[in-house]
């Protein structure tokens, strides 16, 4: 059997529930944070082996994403 590459889409991070790297990465860029991706996939809620790896994966790809600015607001001049 084929070993997956680390950091694959494809690399299961929690096996409790199946949920792989890709789906967590998809689930931040929607704007999911770790409880809504605990609630979306499942992943989270079982033995709590994968808490640090998807916890450290859901920060980095949070900071590696693009500064959201809320819209200007009208102002009377």
């Amino acid at each position: 059997m084929a070993e997956l590459k680390q950091d694959s889409p494809d690399e299961v991070l929690c096996s409790c529930s199946g949920t792989t790297r890709g789906m967590i990465e998809e689930l931040v860029r929607q704007g999911k944070d770790l409880d809504g991706i605990s609630r979306y996939s499942g992943a989270l809620s079982g033995c709590g082996g994968c808490e640090w790896d998807i916890g450290e994966l859901v920060k980095a790809l949070t900071a590696a994403l693009p500064a959201t600015t809320p819209p200007a607001l009208d102002q009377p001049e």
